[in-house]
This record gives structure tokens, C-alpha cells and sequence, in this order.
């Protein structure tokens, strides 16, 4: 990995930054920090989606989303951009961090906190740790391991899980939180300079100075009012702990930092250079979601084998007649569908491992037959049109889980985002059934198919199903995602030139449910999503 760019050295309103540096002057600034870690255990604990981070005068900031990095293949191309955020306790890092957010206006930011990563306690450190005798500002109390393997994961774009701490237990809650990439991540903690490797996935180094008796004060009532801690307690901690920490191990750091701030939030001209800094450095990473790209990079090449389609008999020919008539009335719109998901999901559970088992019959004999050799099967619906599928599925799958995915279309760049995401526990052991109606470009399917990979779902156990896809939405899935089954009632050839399926079936949800956004009963459809 390229090392961050070296910054020349600047003096702006008390801001001052420096220029990255030598190998050698790393060695000697750095603490040394223990290597002989025990491995970290792995727990089972049910993660959840991390809300919108903050909303602002133009905005909603999301920490849970997705940004749409994702190329004709299914790659990321571009790795986020990580700023560290480093300097003493309660010198005003994080809000820092959310200043900076504010004025980035990016809509996707992960604001990742170093004190999520404090290990696990023994008992004997626990009791420590009651008596304010433990030393939580040492290297040695945070896992290294984890949070470099963390920020590593989510500056290639991949779904990561976050230990939630608890100061009051001094101890790891049971739930984590589930974090994906994005545009900026900001990793902020008193030792976020303090390891070598892990200051190498940092494009962005900003140490926050803030005066001892400030900090001192801050910390005081933090712990009281946040913590439950008594004030002889937190007093006892900062002198022998704190303070001492801070002079050996973070205060050195600051040589480390590209840009130091004074005053922490306080300092408006600093956090306008870092802002700009950024705006730069993001410019230069843009990369465009090219749906053109997409629909010319498989012309003329045949239909994948991975692909099924259902048997075009003279029955389901009649029921595709009656839902792409535009005269259909939406009552028997949504019961021939409904017919057809119904054979759609019948045809695609066909394609489920099988192995052979021996039962007896009410007689008394033995019959040679088969069952699922599978552990579980999982549905998850693309909303809003995938989830009309989800009552077919139940009807032929006893005990499925359900999960929804979100994805929606930016407007301004024909991006596709993640919104929203509910996912079942331990999800990865499953055969996943992802369900959506209509399959154009294939860029929303794309994107769902790379949530289930991240949440470490086989890719030859993931089958996309669709009423209806185009050659357009096949390939390019079929291409980025070679092993994931693709099941459909029947494929169009063509989009038109604002991506709609050629004749087509309409915009599948407005019909459904009964939007329908032309009142003439025109197929036209309104752009929500791109399939």
C-alpha cells in the first residue's frame, strides 16, 4: 500500500501541519507496542445497522450506507478515504470529527471510535478496573489486530462488525454494530497514531492539542455524568494513568500528525483546510456509476449458464400476455403475478443441494427418496417490488427467514445507494434466495449480491430471481458474480435509452401496489431504481 502524501509544512491561524515522517523517525516516535497479543476469540452476537449519523441543513449523513463504488464487474474502485484523528482524552476529537463531517456534506461518512476496541478484561483486570487501578490509556489495552483488520475491511468497502463498549461495566456488550464503507472514514482514539501498520491505512493524519486543565475538566464531567464513575476515582485515574500515558505515549505522536489543531473545535480556520484538503482528495477518487458501460460491455456475447429460465409453456406465455397488457386491471395484474412467483420459486428451490435419504411409509416400508442438505434458506427482497414476492416464498418454504435491502437511485448521478438494510442473524450459513421483479441494467442486483458477499454469504449460494430481466441486467451480473444462480420467467432483449426493459412490464411496483405515477396508464415508468 502506497504511503500517505507527504504535506508541506503550513502555519494558518494557529493551525500548523508537517510534512510525513522518514522511516526512521516512525521507529523512534512510535511506543512500542506489544506483539505478543493473545488471538482475539470469536463471539456469536446479533449485529445491528448503525442509524444516520447526523442530520444537517442539507442533509442526512449516513454511516450505514453503501457508497456506489462498484464497477461492471462487481469491484470497488476506489479505496475510501481514512482520516485519523489522534490527541489526548477529552481533547474534543469527536467533535472534531462531526465538524468536519458537517462541512464535508458527503453523504456517506463512518465515524469510527478507537474506544470500541478496548480488549476484554480478565477478572482479574476487571477488579482492577473497579477500583480505577487499570491502566486503559496504555497501547497494550486496546486490539490493534482488530481495529487495523476493521479500518482495512472498510476502506475496501466491506461490511465490518464493531464491538460496543461499555465504560460503565468496563466491558464488550453483546451487540455489535454493523458498518460499511464509505466516501470518508474518520477513525478517531487517543492512540490512533500509536501503531505502525495502522497508521499506514491513514491518507490523513490531524492530531487535536488541547490544554491539560481543558481536558482535565472535560474528563471529569464525562465520567461523572456519562460514566457513573465518583470524582475521587477520576482524579485518582488521570494522575496515575492519564497524564503519564498522554506524556509518554500520545503527545509524541504529534510529530507523527500531517496537521495538528489547536484548540480542538474551537479552531474554524483549521477545520476549512482539512475540509478543502479533502474535497481535493475526493475529487481525484470519483468514479461514476457508467450504466452505458454496463450496457454495451456484453453485446452479442450468449446468455450465461448460469441463468434458468422457466419453461415458456403455453400457460406461463398466457399469464406474461396478461400482466404486460398496460389494459390490465391491477386486481388480475397482482394475481397473475402472484401465479407466476409462485412457479418462479418452485423452479428455483429445484436448484438447492439434495442428498438422498431413506424414510418409512405409513406401511411400513422404506422409501428411497431426498431432502434439503442445506442448512437453512434465507429470503431477501429488494424493495419495494421484491418484498411482493416474499408471500410466494413463504408459501413453499416453512420457517424462511426474511430480510429487506433498500436500494435506491441517486438522481443527480444514476448511482445506485443502499438505504436501508435488515438482514437475518448468521445469515452466512445459509442459501440465500434474493428476490426482485424486475432486473434492467442489473446495478441495484449488483449491489444486494455484494451486501450478502460482505456479510460473508458463499457466492454459489446466493440465487437472484426475477419475474422478468433483460439480456442487459444478466450479463452484467452473470459476468461480475460468475456463481450466482440467476432465475427468471422470461428476458427482453433490450433497454431503452433511460433503462427500461424492451417491451417490458411497466414499473412493476407503481402496477402493484397501485402508484401508478401516469395517470393515463402510460408504461412509462418513474425512475426509482435501476434494477
Amino acid at each position: 500500500m502506497s504511503s500517505p502524501p507527504a504535506y508541506p509544512r503550513i502555519r494558518i491561524s494557529g493551525c500548523w501541519a508537517e510534512g510525513s515522517s522518514s522511516a526512521g523517525s516512525l521507529d523512534r516516535l512510535l511506543p512500542t507496542v506489544a506483539t505478543g497479543r493473545s488471538p482475539r476469540k470469536r463471539t456469536t452476537s446479533q449485529c445491528k445497522s448503525e442509524p444516520p449519523l447526523l442530520r444537517t441543513s442539507k442533509r442526512t449523513i449516513y454511516t450505514a450506507g453503501r457508497p456506489p463504488w462498484y464497477n461492471e464487474h462487481g469491484t470497488q474502485s476506489k479505496e475510501a478515504f481514512a482520516i485519523g484523528l489522534g490527541g489526548g482524552s477529552a481533547s474534543g476529537k469527536t467533535t472534531v470529527a462531526r465538524m468536519i463531517i458537517e462541512a464535508l456534506d458527503v453523504p456517506w461518512v463512518v465515524l469510527l471510535s478507537m474506544d470500541s476496541f478496548y480488549k476484554v478484561l480478565t477478572q482479574q483486570q476487571q477488579e482492577q478496573a473497579a477500583h480505577n487501578d487499570f491502566n486503559f490509556d496504555h497501547p497494550d489495552a486496546f486490539d490493534f489486530d482488530l481495529i487495523i483488520s476493521t479500518l482495512r475491511k472498510l476502506k475496501q468497502g466491506r461490511s465490518v462488525q464493531v464491538p460496543i463498549y461499555d465504560f460503565t461495566t468496563h466491558s464488550r456488550k453483546k451487540d455489535w454494530k454493523t458498518l460499511y464503507g464509505a466516501n470518508v472514514i474518520i477513525f478517531e482514539g487517543i492512540m490512533a497514531f500509536a501503531d505502525k501498520t495502522l497508521l499506514e491505512l491513514l491518507d490523513m493524519r490531524i492530531f487535536v492539542d488541547t490544554d491539560s486543565d481543558i481536558r482535565l475538566v472535560r474528563r471529569l464531567r464525562r465520567d461523572i455524568s456519562e460514566r457513573g464513575r465518583d470524582i475521587e476515582g477520576v482524579i485518582k485515574q488521570y494522575h496515575k494513568f492519564v497524564k503519564p500515558a498522554f506524556d509518554q505515549y500520545i503527545q509524541p505522536t504529534m510529530r507523527l500528525a500531517d496537521i495538528v489543531v489547536p484548540r480542538g473545535s474551537g479552531n474554524a480556520v483549521a477545520i476549512d483546510l482539512i475540509v478543502q484538503h479533502v474535497h481535493s482528495q475526493l475529487e481525484e477518487r470519483k468514479l461514476r456509476w457508467d450504466m452505458a458501460a454496463l450496457a454495451s460491455a456484453h453485446q452479442c456475447h450468449p446468455l450465461p449458464q448460469t441463468l434458468s429460465v422457466l419453461k415458456s409453456t403455453p400457460q406461463v406465455r398466457g399469464m406474461h400476455t396478461i400482466i404486460r397488457d398496460r389494459e390490465t386491471s391491477r386486481d388480475e395484474f397482482i394475481f397473475y403475478s402472484k401465479r407466476l412467483m409462485r412457479l418462479l420459486i418452485e423452479h428455483a428451490l429445484s436448484f438447492l443441494p439434495f442428498q438422498d435419504c431413506v424414510v418409512q411409509t405409513p406401511q411400513g416400508q422404506d422409501y428411497a427418496g431426498k431432502c434439503y442438505a442445506g442448512k437453512q434458506i434465507t429470503g431477501v427482497s429488494i424493495l419495494r417490488a421484491g418484498e411482493t414476492m416474499e408471500p410466494a416464498l413463504r408459501a413453499v418454504c416453512k420457517d424462511v427467514r426474511i430480510g429487506t435491502i433498500l436500494i435506491q437511485t441517486n438522481q443527480l448521478t444514476g448511482e445506485p445507494e443502499l438505504h436501508y438494510l435488515r438482514l437475518p442473524k448468521d445469515i452466512s450459513d445459509d442459501h440465500v434466495i434474493l428476490m426482485d421483479c424486475t432486473v434492467s441494467t442489473g446495478a441495484a442486483a449488483m449491489m444486494a449480491v455484494r451486501v450478502l458477499l460482505d456479510h460473508d454469504v458463499p457466492e454459489d449460494k446466493i440465487f437472484l430471481l426475477s419475474l422478468l430481466m433483460a439480456e442487459m441486467g444478466v450479463h452484467s451480473v452473470a459476468y461480475a458474480f460468475p456463481r450466482v444462480r440467476i432465475i427468471t420467467t422470461a428476458v427482453d432483449k433490450r433497454v431503452n435509452d433511460l433503462f427500461r426493459i424492451i417491451p417490458g412490464i411497466g414499473n412493476f411496483g407503481d402496477r402493484y401496489f397501485g402508484t401508478d405515477a401516469v395517470p393515463d396508464g402510460s408504461d412509462e415508468e418513474e425512475v426509482v431504481s435501476t434494477g
